[in-house]
């Protein structure tokens, strides 16, 4: 559970023991915000959260027909965080499974106050080639969730395809890779597509089958060829998933729970993807 806002959320300091019994008294004959859905209940180290119901009206302040313990002191974990977004629904999944089993509220940025308790979160499996490392789309993906476009909980799986390791499989004399920047050796001649070398050898392409075109339209001939494209190495098992295509331009293309964004992807992209995946709930 994670309330819609921190503005749903209302702090009290009590001196009264975070007990069932206390509470209840203590909250007996109270009036709540129209907004507080929630509220906390501090006691110096101690946190208790509440569930309020209120009577129906139109005031600001309204009758509290009930006030259910959600948390006590000892479910109860406090963590300050000035770095915290705490309306972001994946910063705070994180920050609660570094406590599990624990309802957890913080107080981060803006000294906000939030909680969570017991949120569970929707998958993204994130595919992408590497080197370079960490994968451009699983920094993309962070940079998604990090940005409060999307209002749901994620923790994404990311996939490393690591092109270095088919080099096992080259049965040529030297191997290619689509680019430069990948960065990649091996123990033998590499030569780079990006850079439309003269062949001094016989070569196998490891590429996707973008590079395999432009390969036989510069050379003239088909290469040996180890297909490494991201789209052709997700599992057919229901898991939403995003990748990099080279065949998108903009924006993203949707087969099933498949998202495939530009090779050049942007950040808001990314998230229009994953949001496409999960609408909120």
């Amino acid at each position: 559970m994670l309330p819609g806002h921190c503005k749903d959320v209302s702090l009290r300091e009590v001196d009264h023991e975070l007990t069932p019994e206390a509470i209840a008294v203590a909250m007996r004959g109270r009036k709540a915000y129209t907004r507080s859905d929630y509220m906390v209940l501090r006691n110096g180290d101690d946190h208790a959260v509440l569930r309020l119901r209120k009577e129906e009206g139109k005031g600001l302040f309204r009758p509290v027909i009930s006030a259910e313990p959600l948390s006590l002191p000892e479910d109860t974990v406090f963590v300050r965080d000035p770095s915290m977004d705490v309306i972001n629904p994946s910063a705070l999944l994180r920050l609660s499974m570094r406590h599990p089993g624990k309802t957890v509220v913080v107080e981060g940025m803006f000294n906000h106050l939030n909680f969570v308790h017991r949120l569970e979160g929707l998958p993204l499996r994130v595919v992408d080639d590497v080197p370079p490392s960490p994968s451009k789309l699983s920094v993309l993906t962070e940079m998604a969730l990090a940005s409060g476009f999307l209002d749901v909980p994620i923790v994404p799986e990311v996939v490393d395809i690591d092109i270095r390791s088919f080099l096992t499989q080259v049965a040529t004399e030297a191997v290619m890779f689509p680019c430069r920047v990948s960065g990649i050796a091996a123990g033998m001649p590499v030569y780079f597509l990006d850079e439309a070398p003269e062949l001094g050898h016989e070569v196998t392409l490891i590429g996707c089958h973008l590079s395999k075109r432009i390969f036989e339209s510069l050379y003239r001939r088909e290469p040996p060829f180890i297909n490494v494209c991201p789209k052709d190495h997700v599992p057919d098992d229901g898991v939403p998933t995003i990748v990099k295509c080279c065949k998108v331009k903009e924006g993203f293309e949707a087969e099933g729970v498949l998202r495939s964004v530009p090779w050049g992807a942007t950040v808001p992209e990314v998230a229009e993807a994953v949001r496409s995946l999960h609408p909120s709930q």
